[in-house]
């Protein structure tokens, strides 16, 4: 898949199933509706980048 940009990851399309590893995917369900609910049009790059960060720990 490469790298996305932080503030793409609320526009993917989730997997079905979470694999629920350590740090998670980017397309796993969980990541994605937690980018989601963030409002990522006011916050700058590093912001986005730190979100997509705590996002993915799990």
């Amino acid at each position: 898949m490469g790298k996305v940009h932080p503030a793409d990851i609320a526009e993917l399309k989730p997997k079905k199933k979470c694999c629920r590893k350590s740090t998670r995917c980017v397309r796993c369900p969980v990541v994605v509706h937690r980018m989601r609910k963030l409002d990522g049009a006011q916050m700058t790059k590093k912001q986005l980048t730190k979100a997509l960060k705590r996002a993915r720990a799990a």
